[in-house]
């Protein structure tokens, strides 16, 4: 019962080129590549059997051979993540239970994030997907809701049912709110934290199907699985004191080394 971690990375993006490169400096002054940071916090993850790379750059293969990661190349046609995962699936011959898609812009996860979500996903037949939701404090509502104010696209956010099963993502803020929170207080708006766990016959079934009016308007890749009338997950995990974040916009990267630092991150 094997577990694959694959992080999809890409250089040419067209709010951010290059970003899996761009550096990001720790508390301890050491600055690492996002790309790198995302594959040491993959290999923090318990139960996992393989770690690799999916790209189509030779620049980024280049600098994670340098490190020391598995990479696996991929085509330039792949339109995000989900189609990357599924080419490096194949590609290295499947067999694998469970496939997962750790976004290479998202350093911060946990490792019990995805954890949780690979027990999560095994714990419900139906699901063919699943992926991890984190309530909303204050502080990280707020963000969203200044980022929406000033124009930028910010985290994405779940709306789900009573089973957990999803019945919405969206990059606005999702269920409307208009009030502003505490820094600590609860909110009824759930972050999406951009990691994927994918059962193999639903992810090889992914690059077969043409994008949906939602997941075309939205931007969100999840959302052509929900147009296919296949079931996601979600998982809600716990924060334990850790920050999230994921590094969308230049704008971030301040913000992202301010939470390490918080943290005491390297």
């Amino acid at each position: 019962m094997s577990v694959l971690v694959v992080i999809p990375a890409r250089y040419a993006s067209t709010r951010y080129p290059a970003k899996p490169l761009a550096e990001l400096t720790g508390a301890g002054g050491v600055a690492k590549s996002l790309i790198r940071r995302s594959w040491e916090a993959a290999c923090l993850v318990g139960g996992v059997d393989r770690v690799v790379v999916a790209t189509d750059d030779d620049r980024i293969k280049e600098h994670c051979d340098a490190f020391g990661a598995d990479v696996v190349m991929t085509s330039v046609d792949c339109a995000n993540g989900t189609e990357r995962c599924a080419e490096a699936a194949q590609a290295l011959g499947g067999g694998f239970e469970i496939v997962v898609n750790l976004q290479g812009d998202a350093p911060l996860t946990p490792h019990w994030f995805v954890e949780d979500l690979i027990n999560g996903l095994r714990a419900d037949p139906e699901a063919g997907v699943a992926t991890p939701v984190l309530r909303c404090d204050g502080r990280a509502l707020n963000g969203f809701l200044d980022d929406r104010k000033a124009g930028r696209v910010g985290g994405t956010t779940a709306v789900f049912s009573r089973n957990r099963h999803a019945m919405y993502f969206s990059k606005e803020v999702v269920p409307f709110t208009s009030r502003r929170y505490d820094d600590a207080e609860d909110t009824p708006v759930f972050h999406h934290v951009g990691v994927y766990a994918y059962r193999p016959g639903p992810l090889a079934e992914y690059p077969e199907w043409d994008s949906g009016p939602l997941e075309t308007l939205e931007g969100l890749e999840q959302l052509r699985f929900m147009e296919n009338d296949r079931t996601v997950l979600c998982v809600e995990v716990e924060a334990r004191g850790r920050q999230f974040w994921e590094l969308n916009n230049p704008e971030d990267v301040p913000r992202i080394e301010a939470m390490m630092a918080e943290m005491g991150m390297e």
